[in-house]
């Protein structure tokens, strides 16, 4: 018994290593990059995006503004009560990772997850600094020298430096670019800017330079469950037992197609051998597709030995129906139309109303009864707007003195209002109320409160 615990323990945590993965090429390899470009020019370009607002301000177009509770995206202007909108965005994400996971596997993890993407681009540097995945491994075997420590801190250089810059970037969402860079330069971060340049420039530093593998092995809680979502039909990259099966040695006869030459472990960024079967460390980038079709046309072999099929392709078997991407397709097609919705009749005008608890009501010198008030009133546009007070609910009821007020553009107004009934009125002790805001500028844009008046 206590040998096989020791072996599933070793067998579950094994111990391959450093991996020094061999660079390849190939049309698999082309599309990660082109993700890597893509998510990167998106990063780290966003946040330079200008845009001119409907009152003539010229502001970052993608900036999440902690302190003033808004989220600028583009012309549209986000506020905590747009919750739901978010709500319905994260929905979206993980109804479409499910999708894209029972359409094709790890298709996310191998070409557009953050830490994919970072690892290519570190170890990009360090086959640019160090050499190939042979050298690298010869250097990390060699004792330390000049040669050894003048490589290693070129690259942890450029390392630190990436790691930096994306931090930075990081901030720039939350903090205009242009103002923190030279709050950057000037050594005069703010402490909450200065704390997540840091925290998130050094885990980007540790997690791609350093775990790299061991998030997709250990860490990452999608490697775990990604199995619920895996049919029959799930193409991924999976080896043609079949076809590559016996092995052989190069130019043998009479046997698969497999020659053993070992490529598409040593290309694989989490060091795992596909011909072991479907593995949860794999990631689905392909790599090890375009190494053994480089291989395959060497000895002249059709291509796709190593390749993107489903359990039933393998097996000859035709493909069956598949009621679960469906159900996925179903919930994207109504969770986008709720968003839709939900965005077009979202109103640039919310108030609450307050009545005010201190002095239930009182008599006017002229007998009239009155109660008081406090509108907090929020224009969410960003241009300024008048809006224009009026109250129904009870015959004769009106607001003594002003009924208008100029909105903050983008802010909230805070007025005191006091509503008069006339003497006389009879009826239940509490009744009830409506108050009507409108805004001059748009007749359409208005919003009627409910509340209650007090009689004595």
């Amino acid at each position: 018994m206590q040998g096989k615990a020791h072996t599933a323990r070793v067998t579950l945590y094994r111990n391959k290593g450093k991996i020094h993965a061999r660079s390849t090429r190939g049309r698999f390899n082309s599309l990660r990059w082109a993700m890597v470009w893509l998510t990167q020019l998106v990063f780290y370009g966003a946040c330079w995006l200008g845009w001119t607002d409907d009152g003539g301000a010229t502001r970052q177009a993608l900036l999440f503004d902690i302190a003033h509770e808004k989220f600028y995206l583009f012309g549209l202007v986000l506020w905590p009560q747009d919750a739901l909108l978010l709500a319905i965005v994260l929905i979206l994400a993980a109804t479409g990772l499910f999708l894209v996971t029972a359409v094709a596997g790890r298709l996310f993890c191998g070409f557009a997850c953050p830490q994919t993407v970072y690892t290519s681009i570190f170890m990009w540097i360090e086959e640019k600094v160090e050499g190939d995945h042979l050298a690298r491994r010869r250097l990390d075997d060699a004792p330390w020298s000049a040669r050894k420590l003048a490589l290693r801190s070129a690259k942890h250089g450029l390392w630190l430096a990436l790691a930096a810059w994306t931090g930075i970037t990081f901030v720039g969402y939350f903090t205009p670019i242009r103002e923190l860079l030279p709050a950057v330069a000037g050594w005069q971060l703010g402490p909450w800017e200065g704390f997540w340049v840091v925290f998130y420039g050094l885990f980007m530093y540790l997690q791609a330079g350093f775990a790299r593998e061991a998030v997709c092995q250990h860490m990452c809680p999608y490697s775990r469950f990604q199995g619920v979502m895996f049919d029959p039909t799930t193409r991924s990259v999976a080896y043609d037992t079949p076809r590559g099966e016996p092995r052989r040695a190069k130019g043998g006869a009479g046997a698969g197609d497999c020659v053993d030459c070992g490529i598409c472990v040593q290309v694989c960024p989490t060091g795992i051998d596909i011909r072991d079967g479907l593995q949860y460390q794999c990631i689905n980038c392909g790599l090890c597709a375009d190494a053994c079709d480089t291989v395959m046309t060497r000895i002249a072999k059709p291509a796709g030995l190593i390749r993107f099929a489903s359990e039933l392709e393998l097996a000859g078997k035709p493909t069956s129906a598949r009621p679960r991407l469906a159900v996925y397709g179903g919930l994207l097609a109504v969770f986008v139309g709720l968003g839709a919705w939900t965005l077009a009749d979202r109103s640039l005008l919310l108030v609450d109303v307050l009545r005010d608890r201190g002095s239930l009501a009182r008599e006017a010198a002229d007998g009239r009864i009155e109660n008081a008030y406090t509108l907090k009133i929020m224009n969410l546009a960003e241009a300024p707007r008048d809006f224009r007070v009026a109250v129904s609910g009870i015959a004769g009821a009106e607001i003594v003195g002003a009924a208008r007020f100029a909105g903050v553009p983008g802010g909230i107004r805070t007025v005191q209002l006091t509503v008069a009934v006339p003497a006389g009125e009879g009826g239940a002790a509490v009744r009830p109320i409506a108050f009507e805001i409108a805004a001059e500028q748009d007749a359409a844009t208005r919003v009627v409160e409910k509340s209650t008046f007090v009689l004595p």
